[in-house]
């Protein structure tokens, strides 16, 4: 069982489904589920997890339609808005809707704040309590140590090694994956080990990346790492099945076992996605 971790997808921005304003898209043109699904069988990939982007703002509704037109093989991390306190009366029903399994929450310049001004402070208690996984990324790795000692039930994920592309733009990868790598000793912290090829100077198989991601392995185990491709963030550099070769043909330190969890079974099991 193959799974990819994070895919986006989204339809055009259009005056009755607008996106929020200044923001572009990674690629030109919308990235749909007939684009996506054929790529899928192609590569071998058997179910993903739809995490819709941050240009579409807070909806949910492209990633629902994925789950209605192809049951079983997508789930969906969600949007919330984080600067709205009401939205936390939707999380006690949260995951009765179909292919819900959690949130991904993002926090990009000046979002960083919310952190730390106490935007978000309502949100980590209540996805506790309602057993609501939740997928980060921006902002340093400290913010969500702090979260995940107060909150020892929320099961958090780090989305792209708890790497961002301004990261990697400052010659910072190195420091910042060992922050990530600091954050396991959380029991409920796991860490999806996606985006390595826009984050790497080398064309396939990223050699480069090869360090990084075995510091994350041997810091987590099998059973707390995702591969995952945001394949949409670097789509001309790889093909879906090289994605996917990458670590199953190129990582030498993965056994086989190993490689059952992370190319899927690990995510599947976190996620409870039956």
């Amino acid at each position: 069982m193959i799974v990819d971790a994070q895919i986006h997808i989204w339809k055009a921005n259009t005056p009755d489904r607008p996106w929020r304003p200044g923001r572009v898209a990674q690629l030109p043109e919308p990235f749909t589920l007939e684009k996506l699904v054929p790529m899928m069988n192609e590569a071998g990939v058997d179910r993903a997890v739809i995490v819709p982007p941050s240009w579409e703002g807070d909806r949910n509704d492209y990633g629902l339609e994925a789950v209605a037109r192809y049951p079983g093989r997508f789930a969906v991390m969600g949007r919330i808005p984080l600067t709205d306190p009401t939205a936390a009366a939707r999380l006690p029903d949260w995951k009765k809707q179909p292919g819900m399994v959690g949130i991904r929450v993002t926090f990009h310049p000046p979002q960083w704040t919310w952190l730390t001004d106490g935007t978000a402070d309502w949100f980590w208690p209540q996805a506790e309590k309602y057993r609501i996984p939740v997928m980060f990324y921006g902002a340093a790795m400290s913010h969500f140590a702090r979260i995940a000692e107060r909150h020892p039930q929320l099961l958090l994920i780090a989305d792209h090694l708890g790497v961002t592309g301004d990261i990697v733009k400052a010659g910072k990868l190195t420091e910042s994956v060992g922050e990530t790598a600091a954050l396991a000793k959380y029991p409920n912290v796991s860490v999806k080990l996606s985006t390595t090829p826009f984050y790497s100077a080398e064309p396939y198989p990223f050699r480069d990346m090869t360090v990084h991601i075995r510091r994350l392995f041997d810091a987590f185990g099998p059973q707390r790492c995702y591969w995952g491709t945001d394949i949409t963030n670097s789509f001309d550099k790889a093909t879906y099945r090289q994605r996917v070769t990458h670590f199953t043909e190129t990582l030498d330190f993965l056994s086989d076992d190993d490689k059952e969890w992370v190319m899927g079974r690990a995510i599947l099991k976190r996620l409870n996605w039956t």
